[in-house]
């Protein structure tokens, strides 16, 4: 055994991304063609989270701009449902006056009250 072998797999995903850190597994066709797949991404406790703010929802919304609008990037738009567990993140923006909760993980530096 090698040192390289003790060492994880890096991921295929960055780290921004809500995909970073699920496991890639093999599935075994029945021609033993070997297909791989990411395994199931369970959501976070809202409990960890950071909470920079609420937003309140307006006609025409949509979390990938909302996700530019407080965290820089539309790509994140997966925080702000992570956040605000439901079963379609469509539904966060659908209603007019909803209130949603915009967050960070809790272990982000410099964020929050610590």
């Amino acid at each position: 055994m090698t040192i390289n072998d003790a060492l994880p797999a890096p991921s295929p995903y960055p780290l921004t991304s809500r995909y970073h850190g699920v496991p890639v597994a093999l599935h075994t066709m029945p021609d033993g063609r070997q297909v791989p797949y990411l395994r199931r991404r369970l959501l976070p406790s809202t409990d960890g989270l950071t909470p920079l703010a609420e937003h309140t929802v307006s006609t025409g919304d949509r979390l990938d701009l909302l996700a530019y609008r407080y965290l820089g990037s539309a790509d994140q738009w997966w925080r702000i449902a992570d956040a605000n567990p439901v079963v379609d993140p469509r539904e966060l923006t659908a209603t007019p006056g909803r209130r949603i909760t915009i967050a960070l993980p809790g272990a982000v530096p410099g964020v929050g009250g610590g």
